[in-house]
């Protein structure tokens, strides 16, 4: 699973909102909305598609600054827009919070005061207390079907001596990932109670990834070194083989997570 999520104009007036309604009227002047928190919503060029609504799966373009107009990210330049599911946590509040106001098709710009953003936290190229600014494209509004976690009812699990649990639900028949191998995996993560907090099966959009070279949590590197292509599998980590006690996101600190995953692809890298 890849890391949360790190990157992350003037008005001619301005009208104060304390909801996201749903409504809009037509006009050639840019409406801007000013939230509670501090975010701030200019729609450059409205468009015609549904509203978004927290729990619809989203895909956006963006082009992120900082006050002194420095880029730190672009989308377009990697030629591939973001996909999340809106108002779980799993971008910065001023994203879940600004694009609530949008419909798909707007093109808008929003201004994200520090404790909306990254606060206090050096990223690099994000200084501590940067106010950042997005000029955005809500390309699509997709409802999404929440996933399904696995039946493990009756299936052994297998513990390994780092503390990670495996439970197969379908052992797959392809080749098992060396160090370096392209993974591709589609996965839904859970706390032990349940609750769901992250999932490419909403997004309809696997990951990929080298397994084994530390660009995933531990846990993830060890299963994927485990499991053939066609597997469909729950995988258990303890906070060790996590994010031990980082607060990451919606995932608190010390958190053991649940992984239901399906190896798509597995590409050797080998010459």
């Amino acid at each position: 699973m890849n890391k949360t999520i790190s990157w992350w104009p003037l008005a001619f007036f301005i009208l104060v909102l304390t909801s996201c309604g749903s409504s809009r009227k037509t006009t050639l002047q840019p409406v801007v909305y000013q939230t509670p928190s501090g975010v701030k919503i200019e729609i450059i060029k409205p468009g015609s598609g549904p509203k978004a609504e927290a729990g619809n799966m989203v895909s956006v373009h963006y082009t992120g600054r900082l006050t002194n107009d420095s880029v730190f990210d672009d989308s377009r330049k990697r030629g591939r827009p973001i996909r999340f599911t809106l108002g779980k946590g799993q971008v910065i509040k001023g994203w879940d919070e600004a694009i609530a106001y949008l419909h798909q098709g707007d093109i808008a710009r929003i201004t994200i005061p520090p404790d909306m953003a990254y606060g206090d936290r050096d990223l690099g190229v994000i200084p501590p207390n940067s106010t950042l600014i997005f000029d955005i494209e809500l390309l699509e509004v997709i409802p999404i079907v929440k996933p399904e976690p696995f039946n493990v009812y009756g299936l052994d699990t297998t513990t390994y001596e780092s503390g990670l649990k495996i439970i197969v639900i379908r052992k797959g028949e392809g080749p098992t990932a060396k160090p370096g191998d392209k993974v591709t995996v589609h996965y839904s993560g859970y706390f032990t109670d349940g609750r769901m907090f992250d999932s490419s099966v909403e997004r309809a959009m696997p990951i990929s990834l080298k397994a084994g070279t530390g660009q995933v949590i531990k846990g993830w590197d060890e299963a994927l070194l485990k499991l053939p292509k066609g597997t469909k599998a729950r995988i258990i980590l303890p906070p060790a083989l996590a994010y031990g006690d980082r607060e990451i996101g919606p995932i608190p600190a010390n958190s053991t997570l649940v992984f239901d995953i399906e190896i798509i692809e597995v590409e050797s890298q080998e010459k």
